[in-house]
């Protein structure tokens, strides 16, 4: 885990009264992003998940890496549209309004990702209303899996039972639909499929060939000229080893073998968390550190109420501690005995940990925490308003790295 220099100078100046705090580096984002970027095939479109993160600044730092966004819900598409100007969105997600159908055509969406024949139907009543308008449509499909091909990810999203898509047959109806009066302002661009997430980048690399396999399939039993796949996101981000990174090289190499069997084809992917995890830390300062039943506690300004991820995921979130020798009081300072602590935040339940009994040698009361990791499923999932603490402070830094 390596705190960029611009995050450690701001988390060690700010006032305590500052703090906690979401700290941004706009500069890695870039970098980070490009490297992805510069790692894919020219065939393959990257999309940036904005629900990972949709803090404006990032949004703004991605423009130049992304292809488009991909949004999940009319105040996304709202919201980036105005952040992000003409750029190209993807309207996806299950349970989308009339209302929200209807505002997305009024912005001209590049592409849907329509989940069920309801969300057709719905596109098609909103598109009368826009006698020049039409519509390029993905259909979410769930596709059937191998047992135990999705064993030990982090998140499912298909191959099962889920709320997630159409089924196979599902989709051969809408394919059917879709040659009809349906498909004279909707036209059909091909298949999306976001199955899991957490997978490395040979589960990834595997799952993709058979998510175009399959496409393929459907495009030779209709007819059809097989011109888009999106593979969905789901790259994997592992929190216990901050330096393990989803190997977006070897992705690359085996996107690019597999469009060499689909010489026609786009592919598409979508990651969040894998873009913008890496570029957020979480400072904040120890409260207070208490010896309970023989184990050590530190509680720190904040809490899962600014970064619910550890609680929601269930892992210990990773940090570093930032020394602080000044101590203003005259009492003894309270510091860990066992080299070992859990990090507990401010609020009235046993739930708000952000890491159990982890290696916290020498800890005090007044101590800096940066929890890295912070950049995405944060914030904008966290239950704020919970015991009505404070909100966290926010600062987006772009500092270019030294000889750039």
């Amino acid at each position: 885990m390596t705190v960029t220099a611009p995050v450690r100078r701001l988390a060690a100046a700010l006032a305590p009264d500052d703090l906690p705090a979401y700290l941004y580096d706009l500069a890695a984002l870039r970098a980070h992003a490009a490297a992805v970027r510069a790692a894919l095939p020219a065939r393959v479109e990257l999309y940036y998940a904005a629900k990972a993160n949709p803090e404006p600044p990032v949004l703004a730092a991605l423009r130049g890496a992304v292809d488009g966004y991909e949004v999940a819900s009319g105040g996304e598409a709202a919201h980036v549209a105005a952040v992000v100007p003409g750029a190209r969105l993807a309207f996806g997600g299950p349970g989308k309004t009339p209302a929200e159908i209807a505002a997305a055509v009024r912005a001209g969406v590049h592409r849907w990702h329509l989940e069920s024949e309801q969300e057709l139907h719905l596109l098609a009543d909103a598109l009368a209303d826009h006698p020049d308008a039409g519509a390029d449509v993905l259909l979410r499909a769930n596709l059937p899996l191998d047992p135990g091909a999705l064993d030990s990810v982090a998140l499912t999203m298909g191959g099962r039972p889920t709320p997630f898509g159409l089924d196979p047959d599902r989709v051969e109806h809408c394919v059917r639909l879709l040659a009809g009066p349906l498909g004279r302002r909707i036209r059909l661009r091909g298949i999306h499929a976001h199955l899991a997430s957490g997978l490395s980048a040979d589960r990834q690399t595997a799952l993709a060939g058979h998510i175009v396999d399959w496409s393929a399939g459907l495009a030779r039993r209709h007819g059809l000229a097989l011109d888009e796949v999106n593979v969905g996101g789901g790259m994997a981000v592992d929190y216990a080893d901050p330096g393990a990174r989803f190997d977006w090289t070897a992705f690359g190499t085996g996107l690019a073998k597999l469009l060499d069997r689909h010489p026609g084809l786009t592919l598409r992917i979508e990651p969040g968390r894998a873009l913008t995890a890496y570029c957020g830390w979480y400072a904040t300062q120890v409260l207070d550190v208490k010896h309970s039943h023989g184990e050590d506690f530190a509680v720190v300004r904040g809490g899962t109420h600014h970064l619910r991820t550890p609680a929601t995921r269930g892992h210990d979130q990773p940090f570093e501690v930032l020394p602080v020798e000044h101590w203003p009081h005259p009492w003894p300072r309270p510091a860990a005995r066992t080299g070992r602590a859990t990090l507990a935040g401010q609020l009235c339940t046993p739930k708000d940990v952000l890491a159990h009994r982890a290696p916290a040698p020498g800890l005090r009361a007044g101590d800096r925490v940066l929890f890295a990791m912070a950049g995405a499923y944060a914030w904008n999932i966290s239950h704020h308003d919970f015991l009505m603490h404070p909100r966290p402070g926010f600062h987006h830094l772009d500092e270019a790295p030294p000889g750039s």
